[in-house]
């Protein structure tokens, strides 16, 4: 029998898991441009104060008074984020493959579903809707998020992020089967 891969209907994390879901893969896509654009020292940098790249060896100050060198041996070093931690945090144990959690951008996003207004001079100059949309776009967010936390249907959604990304408003990228959201450089001018 395969595992399912969304959590049980039953237990307290079902009904936020379309939100948990979308910052998780937002995060990840985030983290990825980010370390093609900037490089890995930008990219441990913008984690955790505590990470470093230094001499081609990344470097985690998680342990006062401790120092432990932990050789990857071609396993890889796997970062998740989570929504459960603070700041960077890792195992220490050899016979486990290298894994560092992290706390995912937007991750205080998932608890609540508070809307953010639009400036009234985007309101007026864009539409009600395409406004509430834009001023979402802070973090990459895909239609069905933005349906859920606007009480939009997704295919409304949908139409007005097409606008607004006709418009040079918004960038998307594929993640996955999901299509993720942002705004760009002049969206981000405009929603400002």
């Amino acid at each position: 029998m395969a595992a399912s891969k969304e959590p049980s209907a039953n237990g307290m994390i079902a009904p936020h898991w379309p939100r948990i879901q979308a910052v998780l893969r937002a995060d990840i896509l985030y983290r990825a441009r980010q370390l093609t654009d900037d490089g890995a020292a930008a990219l441990f940098r913008g984690i955790d104060a505590g990470l470093g790249w230094q001499d081609g060896a990344l470097v985690m100050d998680a342990w006062p008074g401790e120092h432990h060198d932990i050789a990857v041996e071609g396993r890889g070093v796997t970062f998740t984020p989570s929504l459960f931690c603070g700041h960077a945090v890792t195992l220490v144990d050899p016979t486990l493959p290298p894994r560092i959690w992290y706390p995912a951008r937007g991750r205080a996003t998932v608890w609540h579903a508070g809307t953010t207004a639009p400036p009234p001079a985007l309101a007026d100059l864009l539409g009600r809707t395409r406004a509430r949309i834009l001023a979402h776009l802070a973090e990459p967010c895909g239609t069905s998020d933005l349906a859920g936390r606007l009480g939009l249907s997704p295919g409304t959604v949908s139409q007005h992020l097409g606008v607004l990304h006709r418009a040079g408003l918004v960038t998307r990228a594929r993640h996955g089967h999901t299509v993720l959201y942002l705004r760009s450089e002049l969206g981000d001018r405009l929603a400002a």
